[in-house]
């Protein structure tokens, strides 16, 4: 698929929604999608959510605030922040995001706590530059040393752009690090606290805490995004809802609908769909 065939079509309105997937990197996501009018509900996920609006006025509520993001300006939706999505005109919004793992970012920080941008937008010039060499070109994957570039750079913007968070206690990096790769390799058959436990050398309310600041979510959810994540994976290679609910450890698939729809804001049907108007 060539997201840039048609380098204008920004310019054409539209009142079908799509949305088209980059090439894959390791652990980030990356799309371009259109919405003509209400985008998607409420929802949160665990990922930061990062990106620039190409065209339109993308409005979305953000805490308290309704938020509406121009070109020129960079989102940047924090883990497990609710908000929702819809067009601020009615030309509709066209715009690029990734979304990265906060693991990523720790790979760089190192266990200190995730940056914040206060109101899900921001005009630092830094973060914009440091943005583009992830969403500038989506047909194609970075050079592995490119994309370590690309992350520290990223990190390093953002913790400029949040300044400092005062008043956090001090977290262990490596137990609550131990705990996620083990919840990594649990996505079928599920894990326990008491694992959890074991494997960071950590009791199960510091743990929570410490993964919070680390990751940007509970070990729950964290392990519910990436049986989604693997849900999603497969029903876009053509395996049914039912069957790919089960691979990915949820009971069925009302259950793994649930998930959806809370984590992304629609369900699993209408995402296809999106997806398949830009094949």
């Amino acid at each position: 698929m060539d997201t840039h065939a048609d380098e204008d079509a920004h310019l054409t309105p539209s009142t079908r929604d799509w949305v088209l997937r980059a090439a894959p990197l390791p652990q980030i996501e990356r799309i371009e999608a259109y919405f003509h009018g209400h985008g998607f509900e409420m929802h949160r996920h665990d990922t930061y959510a990062i990106g620039h609006t190409m065209s339109g006025v993308q409005s979305f509520q953000y805490g308290k605030a309704l938020v509406n993001n121009l070109p020129g300006q960079t989102m940047v939706l924090h883990p497990d922040e609710a908000h929702d999505g819809h067009a601020g005109t009615e030309d509709g919004f066209r715009y690029r995001m990734f979304y990265l793992e906060p693991a990523m970012i720790q790979q760089v920080l190192g266990g200190k706590p995730l940056p914040f941008i206060k109101g899900g937008a921001s005009n630092d010039p830094r973060l914009f530059r440091a943005t583009q060499a992830l969403l500038s070109d989506l047909n194609t994957a970075l050079d592995p040393l490119e994309l370590d570039d690309a992350i520290y750079d990223l990190a390093i913007a953002l913790q400029a752009a949040a300044g400092v968070r005062k008043g956090r206690q001090s977290v262990n990096y490596a137990g609550a690090q131990r705990a996620r790769e083990m919840l990594m390799a649990s996505l079928e058959q599920g894990v326990s606290l008491t694992d959890l436990e074991q494997a960071s050398d950590t009791d199960r309310w510091r743990l929570s805490r410490d993964f919070r600041v680390l990751f940007g979510t509970t070990p729950y959810r964290y392990l519910t995004l990436r049986r989604l994540d693997l849900v999603r994976h497969s029903i876009a290679l053509g395996v049914s809802l039912s069957d790919a609910s089960v691979m990915a450890g949820f009971s069925d698939q009302s259950h793994m609908t649930r998930h959806f729809v809370k984590t992304f804001g629609y369900p699993p049907g209408r995402w296809l769909k999106m997806l398949a108007a830009r094949a």
